[in-house]
């Protein structure tokens, strides 16, 4: 046993080898599990939904205490703006979304009318002389037209599945402000629950690792909606100063992918872009404009004011934990993908410092 512990190369290839001993025999009896599964997969969105409000929020909350509101107040008074806003939402800028999506959509044979006119003046823009914009258009045709397929489809899929999601979305309003209160109310409790947990020699360790991790996911998820939400109302007042049309949907999809580092600003432009391009090249030269200036005071002063630099983490291990992730978990391992791994970090680091630190205790002196 004493030579295992010294090997640390057996003793992690025997762990990892149990690791994977237990997941495929998991998977060989999953039918097992397959109740367990629907529970967690029924709970999974409303509780991760609770999760990322409750950071995103916690800053206003924290913000009326500065301002003396007690906490018991202050947690009431940010679920009534909550709520409030959740409502508005619904009532108002949910219904215009809907109707600018479904006029895209409608009117996506229209737009591609549109930028085969503008076609010649692409050729005459500099550093697209070379390009066969022909060939270029048949491709974003048939990707628009992928695009405009998959949309409709959805919006025709059978009574039953529409019901399903109309219930599960009914639920999670539901659900979620009430999950989201108790996170509020019994936050301070979650530490001696997960430490209860642990056996008594560890409970120290949980009780030191918890605030690091909460530290890093509180600084990347609310810093990261926060800036996001600004990036949002920013691309909105400059899209409607270009004059292009849904506004409001490609502020809110700028908004949305900016939560993805380094690959969303890009993937939230090309719409936009697109849309300038069925109006005039010049048109898509402001909206580029735009773009890049409020992803400029996104980079050099929203994500420093409100992310920092907690996360340490290198671009390019980003983009692999954004390519893993994504293939793994879709939407929400993009999103959740860099915390995730953040955490995972800071738990390796603290478990390496602890050991160093044991170490140097016990060397003779």
């Amino acid at each position: 046993m004493n030579y295992f512990k010294k090997s640390s190369l057996l003793f992690w290839t025997l762990w990892l080898l149990a690791v994977a001993a237990i997941i495929y025999i998991a998977s060989q009896i999953s039918f097992i599990f397959h109740p367990i599964f629907i529970l967690f997969s029924t709970l999974f969105i409303p509780i991760l939904s609770a999760g990322f409000l409750f950071y995103l929020l916690n800053p206003l909350v924290k913000l009326m205490q500065k301002m003396r509101i007690k906490r018991p107040y202050a947690i009431v008074l940010m679920m009534i703006l909550f709520i409030g806003g959740m409502i508005s939402f619904i009532i108002k800028i949910a219904p215009a979304l809907m109707e600018q999506l479904t006029e895209l959509v409608i009117n996506i044979p229209v737009l591609i009318e549109n930028i085969e006119i503008h076609a010649e003046d692409l050729k005459l823009l500099p550093g697209l002389t070379n390009i066969n914009v022909d060939e270029t258009l048949t491709r974003l045709n048939l990707s628009l037209d992928t695009i405009s397929k998959t949309i409709l489809s959805s919006f025709t899929t059978s009574i039953s599945s529409i019901i399903s999601t109309i219930t599960s979305v009914a639920i999670a309003l539901i659900t979620v402000p009430i999950i989201l209160f108790y996170m509020f109310h019994d936050g301070e409790k979650f530490k001696p629950a997960v430490a209860a947990i642990f056996p008594k020699n560890f409970q120290k360790h949980v009780f030191e690792l918890l605030p690091q991790i909460n530290d890093v996911i509180s600084s990347y998820i609310s810093g990261k909606g926060l800036a996001s939400i600004v990036v949002a109302i920013l691309m909105y007042f400059g899209f409607l100063m270009v004059g292009i049309p849904y506004t409001l949907l490609l502020a809110i999809i700028n908004g949305a992918t900016n939560l993805i580092p380094y690959i969303g600003p890009f993937i939230g432009a090309a719409p936009a872009f697109i849309i300038g391009l069925t109006i005039s090249p010049g048109t898509a030269f402001f909206v580029a404009l735009v773009v890049f200036i409020v992803q400029q005071v996104d980079a050099n002063f929203l994500t420093p004011k409100f992310v920092g630099k907690s996360l340490a983490i290198h671009p390019l291990t980003i983009i692999f934990i954004l390519l893993v992730a994504g293939k793994m978990f879709g939407i929400v391992g993009i999103i959740f993908g860099v915390p995730a791994f953040a955490v995972i970090k800071t738990i390796i680091v603290y478990i390496k410092d602890t050991r160093t630190a044991a170490k140097e205790i016990k060397k003779p002196r």
